[in-house]
């Protein structure tokens, strides 16, 4: 009987999943991120709404939708990118906005408004890369110098905040986190270079061949590097998205055959299936009744979002974006809410943080996928010619 509830509670999330994207095109005049529908989904379905539960079979699922989330941004990123003018400013954007969170989470320590610096001071630098990458895929906004310079800080608004988490939250030492993030990536960077050394070889072409068979050889291998870093991760009592997103960037250097062709594939898997049930369930964990309660709370970490991740782009990019691209990369930047979940659950596990400030925090997160990656794209201005914008010579530095 516990069985058929849970594939009963799984058919309730899959309905959800397969009507976002009919419900984003029959909604009139504007087109709304699937994102944001599988959440109000979620919440639609959840304990304030139809009443349906979160299992452990669920959330396993869901988890690994997480980790679809991260592998498929560390997919995208390409070190060159990091290492050029894009990587440089985002990585002075992320400077300020971590100057930033601490000194005003600092305040808000000092007055009692927050007992877990750490994780709100953290939790205000992150950007959702994973989630908000696909509506600017959806929308043609992920070409030219703004997607890469939207790249570049999303990757940092991801990975540094993942890297802080290891060493500032996690379960071991700090010396034992920064030793054990060094291990995951020497293993990383020595699975990347592997293919170097099976290229030509028997088994290269074994799993080339089979890569579009019945097989599937490059898809199981890549799940598998998947589920075996997040495994890794674990023991070593690092956050998840760590494995996941260092999965990603392994990938794209280490698949053979077609990497355009897998990553339609881990698409069609992540984006069919999985993700869709980590957004629903998402949703389904808001606590409505605590943002009711207080809802100023919410208002606040979101205006601290957008001030604290978001408001620098308009200043640092002055050079490479018009005024409506920095306002759009604002917007995109300070979009979050993975982070932000382990964040919350970290910090409630620790008895640091108060109830009401994970609940904010969270329906914070909620909210700027709601509303900035929305308006964002309601400020895309038309291109005639449908050619991505031209590589301005600054980035080429």
């Amino acid at each position: 009987m516990e069985m058929l509830d849970e594939l009963l509670e799984l058919f309730v999330v899959a309905s959800v999943a397969a009507l976002a994207p009919l419900i984003s095109v029959l909604i009139p005049k504007v087109s709304v991120p699937q994102v944001v529908i599988l959440i109000i989904g979620g919440i639609a379905i959840g304990p304030v709404g139809l009443g349906v539960g979160d299992s452990d079979a669920l959330q396993l699922i869901a988890n690994v939708g997480l980790g679809f989330v991260f592998l498929l941004a560390g997919f995208e990123i390409e070190p060159a990118l990091l290492m050029a003018r894009p990587g440089r400013l985002a990585l002075l954007g992320w400077v300020i906005s971590a100057a930033a969170a601490c000194a005003t989470v600092g305040m808000l320590e000092a007055v009692g408004y927050v007992h877990a610096f750490v994780p709100v001071a953290l939790a205000l630098t992150t950007t959702a890369l994973g989630t908000v990458l696909p509506i600017l895929q959806e929308h043609q906004m992920s070409g030219g110098t703004f997607g890469r310079m939207f790249m570049a800080a999303g990757a940092i608004g991801e990975l540094f905040p993942i890297l802080a988490i290891a060493i500032f939250l996690g379960v071991n030492s700090r010396l034992s986190a920064l030793i054990s993030i060094a291990a995951i990536g020497l293993i990383a960077v020595v699975l990347a270079a592997s293919r170097r050394v099976l290229r030509g070889g028997r088994l290269e072409s074994i799993v080339s061949s089979g890569a579009d068979s019945i097989g599937q050889t490059t898809l199981r291998l890549s799940i598998l590097l998947l589920l075996g870093l997040l495994v890794l991760a674990g023991e070593f009592g690092l956050d998840v998205v760590l494995g996941a997103f260092l999965a990603g960037a392994v990938l794209r250097r280490w698949a053979p055959g077609d990497t355009h062709a897998l990553e339609g594939k881990l698409n069609a898997v992540g984006h069919g299936f999985f993700i869709p049930v980590f957004f629903v369930s998402a949703g389904m964990a808001v606590d409505v009744d605590s943002i009711i309660e207080s809802p100023a709370r919410l208002l606040v970490f979101l205006t601290l979002l957008l001030s604290v991740r978001g408001l620098s782009a308009l200043v640092i990019y002055r050079k490479d974006l018009a005024m409506r691209e920095r306002v759009q990369l604002m917007l995109c930047t300070a979009t979050s809410l993975p982070l932000i979940v382990a964040l919350t659950q970290i910090g409630l596990a620790s008895d640091t943080m108060l109830p009401e400030n994970a609940a904010a925090l969270v329906g914070a997160g909620v909210l700027s996928i709601l509303c900035f990656p929305l308006t964002a794209v309601m400020l895309k201005r038309p291109d005639p010619s449908g050619e991505p914008a031209p590589v301005r010579p600054q980035e080429a530095s």
